[in-house]
């Protein structure tokens, strides 16, 4: 490894703990006005979370959330004609995945293990272990029927293990091969996880009140 190699690692390693500790800083202080965040939750930075409100936003256990996210717990858009806004409760239970750029309204509720596709606009409660997207939102099959399809596809399909790391061009080639006609897999990743080796900092143990 050269010395430039060398220090390029070094500083990437030292930007990624201050990334982290960022990351941290902002979970701790969500908390601190009243949000209730759950643990092992992957909350990217671009996700918004209502600052004025936050206190009305409930996020379970084992949630993640796309780039660019919204979360509204209030809408000020009659303020003008009524001297009055709305706000709602906003409750994300357990194991869900919102896909990214997805808006959630106030006063609604996504049951446990629910996922939402990209670009969706959530403005009504979602029902649990289904799969819902569009504008606005709703269920488009259960998540027995989604979880069951794409099982048979990854044990007919090519499939590559995940790693921590961005793939070698080798690797990149069999990728780029491997989806000419349809879609391959990246399994493992939830076990990497799990095991502390994976590339998404997620949420510890705190108060999620669902």
């Amino acid at each position: 490894m050269s010395l430039l190699d060398s220090v390029l690692n070094s500083y990437r390693r030292l930007r990624s703990k201050l990334n982290q500790l960022r990351r941290e800083r902002r979970w701790e202080h969500l908390r601190a006005q009243g949000m209730r965040l759950g643990a092992d939750v992957w909350l990217p930075d671009s996700t918004w979370i209502d600052p004025d409100y936050c206190f009305l936003i409930t996020i379970g256990d084992h949630c993640g959330f796309g780039s660019d996210c919204l979360i509204l717990a209030h809408d000020a858009q009659m303020d003008e004609f009524l001297d009055a806004g709305r706000i709602g409760r906003v409750v994300i239970h357990e194991s869900c995945h919102i896909g990214a750029r997805t808006t959630i309204l106030p006063g609604v509720e996504i049951g446990p293990r629910t996922i939402v596709g990209a670009n969706s606009t959530v403005s009504r409660t979602l029902p649990p272990n289904t799969v819902c997207a569009g504008n606005p939102a709703k269920v488009i099959c259960s998540l027995d029927d989604y979880l069951s399809k794409h099982s048979k596809k990854i044990a007919e399909r090519d499939s590559f293990p995940y790693e921590n790391v961005a793939p070698s061009l080798k690797l990149r080639e069999r990728m780029i091969v491997a989806t000419k006609y349809h879609d391959a897999y990246v399994t493992g990743g939830r076990s990497a996880e799990l095991r502390g080796e994976g590339g998404t900092p997620r949420t510890p143990s705190g108060r999620t009140g669902t």
